[in-house]
C-alpha cells in the first residue's frame, strides 16, 4: 500500500513530498526556484521502484536536476540507480563526509540505456565518474582564472566589514530586488529538513552591501552558507572576500565545524573570493543552479572551520 503526502511550503520556496510503500520510504524536497529535487531516503537499497518514483515525480513537478546526499556505503546503491557521483561535502556528518549523487532528468534515460542497471563502479575519490564532463572542465577553467585574479590582487587590502542580523522581511525584500536585476544566486530556500536559518547583511564603505544566510544542523556541526549576489568587479570581490571571512568567523563562534556553499561554475569573481578564504572545490554539480534565466553548472565549495570535538 503506497502513501503520498504534499507538504506545501510556498513561503520558503520548497515543497516536501513524502512517499512510502512496502519497499520505499522517501522524502523529496522540491526547490521551485532552481527546479531541483533533493532525495532523502529512509530505506536503503537499489529498489527499481525507487528510481521510477523519483523520476516520475521529477517530471511531474517540472524538476530538471535530482540529487541525494548519502554516506559512503550507500554510494553504490545510487550509481546502480543511474546517478552520477558528483563529489562530497567534507565533514557533513561531523566525522564523515556526505557523498553527492545526482542526475539531470533529461539525460537520465539515455544514461541508463548506455550503462545498464548494474553497479557503475566502486567508491573512489571525488570526481571519478565525471572527470571529463563539460561541467568539470568549465569548473577547472574558472578556478584557473580565479587563481590568476588572486595573484594579480596579492597584497591589496580588504575593506572593513560590518555585520548585522537581517530579518526575514529584509531578506525577502533583498531577494526580490536581486531577482529583478537577474543577479540572485538563491532565494534562501531550505536545503535540509528542520534546520535553523540565520540571516545577515554585511556592509562596507562605498555602498557595498551583501545579504547572506546560513542553515545549521547542530547535531552534525555542518552549515550551509548562501550569498545572495556574486561580486561583479574587483572592488566588490575584495569586499565579498572580507564578508565571507566575517561570516566564517561568526560560524566558528556558533560552534559550526564545517561549512559549504554553491557558486556558478562560470563565476571567476566569486570563486576567487571563496579561494581566498580557504574554501576548496569539493564537487561539481551539473545544471544545478538557475541564475536570472540561465541554468548553470555549480561548484560546491567546502571549508573545515574547526576540528570536531572528540
Amino acid at each position: 500500500m503506497a502513501a503520498t503526502n504534499l507538504s506545501s511550503t510556498a513561503s520558503s520556496g520548497v515543497d516536501e513530498l513524502l512517499f512510502r510503500n512496502d519497499s520505499v520510504s522517501l522524502c523529496l524536497l522540491v526547490n521551485r526556484r532552481h527546479r531541483t529535487l533533493r532525495i532523502v531516503d529512509f530505506r536503503a537499497g537499489p529498489t527499481p521502484s525507487k528510481r521510477s518514483f523519483v523520476l516520475s515525480t521529477a517530471k511531474r513537478e517540472g524538476v530538471e536536476k535530482i540529487f541525494t546526499l548519502v554516506e559512503r556505503d550507500e554510494v553504490s546503491t545510487w550509481t546502480r540507480l543511474g546517478f552520477t557521483r558528483e563529489g562530497s561535502i567534507p565533514g557533513f556528518y561531523k566525522r564523515s563526509d556526505a557523498w553527492i549523487l545526482g542526475a539531470v532528468v533529461s539525460e537520465m534515460t539515455s544514461r541508463l540505456r548506455t550503462s545498464g542497471d548494474g553497479e557503475e563502479g566502486g567508491e573512489g575519490d571525488e570526481g571519478d565518474d565525471v572527470a571529463a564532463s563539460p561541467a568539470v572542465l568549465l569548473a577547472e577553467r574558472t578556478i584557473a582564472r580565479a587563481r590568476r585574479l588572486l595573484r594579480e590582487a596579492a597584497g591589496r587590502p580588504l575593506p572593513a566589514i560590518k555585520i548585522a542580523p537581517a530579518s526575514g522581511v529584509e531578506l525577502r525584500r533583498a531577494v526580490a530586488a536581486a531577482q529583478r536585476a537577474g543577479r540572485a544566486l538563491t532565494g534562501f530556500e531550505p536545503f535540509g529538513r528542520d534546520a535553523v536559518r540565520t540571516g545577515y547583511v554585511l556592509s562596507a564603505r562605498g555602498g557595498f552591501a551583501l545579504h547572506a544566510a546560513w542553515e545549521m544542523q547542530s547535531c552534525f556541526g555542518n552549515s550551509f552558507l548562501e550569498l545572495l549576489c556574486p561580486p561583479r568587479h574587483e572592488a566588490e570581490r575584495l569586499a565579498t572576500t572580507a564578508a565571507i571571512g566575517a561570516l566564517c568567523d561568526r560560524l566558528v563562534e556558533e560552534k559550526a565545524v564545517s561549512t559549504f556553499t554553491f557558486a556558478p561554475a562560470d563565476d571567476q569573481e566569486l570563486c576567487a573570493a571563496l579561494l581566498a578564504n580557504g574554501f576548496r572545490r569539493s564537487a561539481v554539480l551539473a545544471r544545478h543552479l538557475v541564475v536570472g534565466r540561465a541554468r548553470k553548472d555549480a561548484i560546491l565549495w567546502a571549508k573545515k572551520l574547526v576540528a570536531p570535538e572528540a
